[in-house]
């Protein structure tokens, strides 16, 4: 017995002893990235150290980061680590030393950008309660992982853009058949591409501190390529002025060279001489050098046949010039990522750079690059807004030979060109409206109980100012802070006058509509509900936002800004488009993204407005969603948002219709009056899929929006008697019905099942969506698909494991990482075990699945 003793002891002493090694030899190799390859200082490394530590017991739940190997996860999972740390750490918050960039991050840990990205947000999940333990609950806002990614996306679709144009326009090396010759020019080449990259970098920086985005950003590459062509040597010219098309507007002094690039990169001449004028002050300011107008140069070969009036810059590329000025921009550059940046984006002007790796951080809509740009849209969810067709793929221009150019209307269709394109339509056709309500509009707003003039434009003045303020967009850190500050507030000041043009007439366009249903023009329901016009300012704000592609503010911010939920927003979305016709089709799409996420989850969430009023249509679930806590908050009174973004109230009193506003949402809480009508579902009576979808999705005409925002409780006289509330539910319910049926088929088409477990499945989802809405709260609706899916399979006798429709899932053009691993479960408060989570919901649609047994 002792024998045998001994050795099972000696065994486990081997086992705990090599686990503790593991241990330590994790805990060395994470101190030596702290230490050896990032250079921490002790205070850095000992944050760093201890959120390693707490994030160690959840690192065994972190096996699917990266390709899943140990080695993989830990690389991973200290970069994660890290990047919090330097993100969220005490030494940034004070701006001392000893940060460090994501870039080195990934460099020390053999990362790519890319993976990074994908698997952060992963991270975060997991361990955010961790963050908010040692960091405050505001970890998430201060960490701007989207910012930063979306950055990431449009530093990479600019760098492209910014490569195709160069190529196009200057050649690789002069034509000399001398190796050595060949050598030194394409080393000339490329000094001057890294010129331009580096010159348009640094413009990037002295021109925003904050409110970076897509629109002004190509404005001034292409105020950068005007510098390239006028001052490189006309020897590496890829054209001929004389004869190109790619300069088409021309003059009786020459080529109008401002005009022909607006032409081609569908800017303004307005905007990119401003952009212009601001790269020649950095050349000025900063590279020191002096500046001789065009007609006092005339006989350089560069300016022959250009129209005169540019500022033309002596000796700025020639010989030993170009490298002082490229040493001058790359200290100027590095001074500035070492105080605010978490990249270094020279790296996006190197394909070759390991660090940009290759994929999609945008779920197909955006590509990094090396991958092919995706063109699916989902089918909208609102009847109105029904998605085009797919665009064409790009039609790419044969290589330039000789002075034949691509002409401009073959121009290859790119995400850059096609936020250029939309711009335009929001210069052209909202810029010139007046910032203030048209004649028409007035007549609405005299035309209510009381005149609502006042009221309007004082909301819509605090709203905007709410959402269009860099107060609230935390630390800024700059080199040139004054003039940064100064151009972010230009900046916000001309996207709240397109917003405030827009909402005026949209708004304008809706209340012809409405007056014409009501047969009256006395809108006083409509007009003076608060919720209401917020939703509309939001919408028009997002759209502005969506337009220019911006870094910060990205959805939901208009959301957090606004006080208002996604269910709110849902309402005006399906008016807007129908209401506002010249919309570009980005602009459509974008709305129906949106659509999507608000029906998909967003509305589903904790505090939306929607439990609301599902509580009045279904007054049978009051009881769950109270006990849950679902319930959404009374809006944030303009009084108060004014005070928190420190917006001027103008002397005006306070609008009469916010406490009856605050009134009804109590009453929205606290008082359902009417008793839950099941007849307003739609029955699951048909034997074909197609019948009943077109069934479900079958309403009236949209009821009139007075009724969508009036207070849930209050009758409805449009839709026989019944509440506001359930008429809202009835039409939201509709939406998610065809959505689920979009994608129902659409995966089980993947998953090769047939027609009738399709059929079967769609009918259980809508059995859940109807008669048990529970399973819906706080999830995500492929969640609920999934399961439907994997339930149906295991009743029909199918092959089919959920492991096999999750890979089919991930191969879907909506798939979001989350849905499959994080899901919410109501577990008793002493449990923690979240292992089975997946298999927990699984079996909760399968008890439901066996009750309604005659579907199958």
């Amino acid at each position: 017995m002792d024998g045998v003793a001994k050795p099972s002891t000696s065994s486990g002493s081997g086992v705990t002893d090599s686990a503790s090694a593991a241990a330590a030899s994790i805990d060395e190799r994470f101190a030596d990235l702290c230490e050896s390859k990032l250079g921490l200082d002790d205070s850095m490394t000992r944050q760093a150290m201890q959120l390693f530590n707490e994030t160690k017991n959840i690192k065994s739940s972190m096996s699917s980061l990266g390709g899943g190997s140990p080695e993989e996860v830990e690389r991973f999972w200290s970069a994660c680590v890290m990047y919090c740390v330097s993100r969220l750490s005490k030494a940034r918050r004070s701006k001392e030393s000893g940060s460090v960039s994501l870039c080195q991050i990934l460099r020390a840990s053999k990362l790519n950008i890319v993976d990074f990205f994908k698997e952060m947000p992963q991270f975060c999940i997991k361990v955010a309660h961790i963050l908010t333990g040692l960091y405050g609950s505001d970890w998430e806002k201060r960490l701007e992982l989207k910012e930063l990614q979306a950055n990431v996306v449009h530093l990479s679709l600019l760098s492209r853009h910014y490569k195709r144009a160069y190529q196009e326009l200057f050649l690789p090396n002069d034509g000399k058949c001398s190796d050595s010759s060949s050598e030194s020019n394409n080393q000339e080449v490329s000094d001057y591409y890294r010129f331009g990259w580096l010159l348009f970098l640094v413009l990037r920086i002295q021109t925003f501190s904050r409110f970076k985005d897509l629109v002004t950003s190509t404005n001034e590459l292409v105020s950068v390529l005007a510098v390239l062509i006028i001052h490189i040597p006309v020897r590496l010219r890829n054209f001929d002025i004389k004869d190109s098309s790619y300069f088409g507007k021309k003059s009786d002094r020459g080529v109008s060279l401002i005009a022909s690039l607006c032409e081609k990169y569908h800017t303004s001449e307005d905007e990119l001489s401003k952009a212009l004028e601001k790269t020649n002050t950095l050349i000025l300011d900063i590279l020191k050098k002096k500046p001789w107008t065009a007609t006092s140069a005339c006989q350089q070969d560069n300016l022959t046949f250009i129209d005169p009036g540019l500022t033309v810059f002596k000796d700025l590329l020639q010989g030993g010039s170009l490298k002082s000025s490229l040493l001058i921009l790359e200290k100027e550059y590095e001074n500035a990522i070492n105080t605010r940046g978490e990249l270094d984006e020279r790296m996006f002007a190197n394909d070759e750079d390991s660090l940009l790796g290759s994929g999609s951080l945008s779920g197909g809509a955006i590509n990094l690059p090396g991958t092919k740009r995706k063109y699916d849209v989902m089918a909208s969810p609102a009847k109105s807004i029904s998605s085009p067709n797919p665009m064409s793929p790009p039609r790419f221009c044969l290589s330039p030979k000789g002075n034949s150019f691509c002409n401009s209307k073959m121009a290859p269709i790119t995400p850059v060109s096609t936020a250029m394109t939309t711009a335009k339509w929001l210069r052209s056709t909202v810029s010139p409206l007046p910032s203030k309500p048209s004649g028409e509009l007035l007549r609405f707003f005299s035309a209510c109980d009381k005149d609502v003039t006042d009221d309007i434009v004082h909301r819509a003045g605090i709203i905007l100012g709410a959402i269009f303020t860099s107060s609230s967009f935390g630390e800024q850190i700059c080199t040139n802070m004054r003039s940064a500050n100064r151009m972010d507030a230009i900046w916000t000041e001309q996207r709240k006058m397109e917003a405030l043009k827009l909402y005026y007439r949209v708004l304008e366009s809706m209340c012809r509509a409405e007056s014409q249903i009501l047969s009256g023009n006395n809108l006083t329901l409509l007009l003076s509900n608060e919720r209401f016009h917020r939703c509309m300012i939001a919408c028009s704000a997002e759209l502005v936002l969506a337009t220019h592609k911006t870094v910060t503010l990205m959805f939901p911010a208009v959301l957090e800004k606004t006080g208002i939920t996604a269910f709110d927003l849902s309402k005006v979305i399906e008016g807007f488009v129908r209401h506002e016709d010249t919309l570009p089709r980005e602009l459509k799409r974008h709305l129906n993204s949106l659509e999507e996420r608000l029906l998909e989850s967003m509305s589903w969430e904790k505090g939306s407005s929607m439990y609301n009023s599902l509580i009045v249509a279904r007054p049978v679930l009051s009881i769950e969603i109270n006990r849950l806590g679902l319930l959404a908050e009374p809006m944030p009174s303009l009084d108060a948002i004014a005070a928190h973004h420190n917006i001027s109230m103008g002397g005006l009193p306070p609008l009469p219709f916010q406490k009856q506003e605050r009134l009804q949402d109590k009453d929205e809480i606290r008082s359902p009056k009417r008793a839950c009508t099941e007849r307003r579902h739609v029955p699951v009576d048909s034997n074909s899929f197609r019948s009943q979808v077109k069934d479900s999705i079958k309403l009236k005409l949209p009821p009139p929006l007075q009724s969508a925002f009036a207070s849930p409780t209050r009758p409805n006289p449009a839709a026989g008697g019944e509440t506001c509330a359930e008429t809202g539910i009835a039409v939201f319910f509709s939406k998610i019905s065809k959505l689920a049926a979009i994608r129902i088929r659409s995966l089980c088409e993947r998953l090769q099942l047939s027609q009738q477990v399709l059929e079967r499945v769609y009918s259980l989802v809508q059995q859940i969506l109807s008669q048990q809405t529970g399973l819906f709260f706080n999830r995500h609706i492929d969640q609920i698909i999934l399961c439907s899916i994997y339930g149906v399979a295991k009743i029909s006798q199918l092959q089919l494991s959920f492991k096999e429709i999750v890979f089919g899932y991930r191969k879907q053009p909506q798939c979001k990482p989350q849905v499959f691993r994080s899901v919410y479960v109501h577990w008793p408060p002493t449990s923690h075990n979240g292992e089975k989570i997946m298999l927990i919901l699984s079996l909760s649609t399968m008890k439901y699945l066996f009750l309604l047994s005659s579907l199958c």
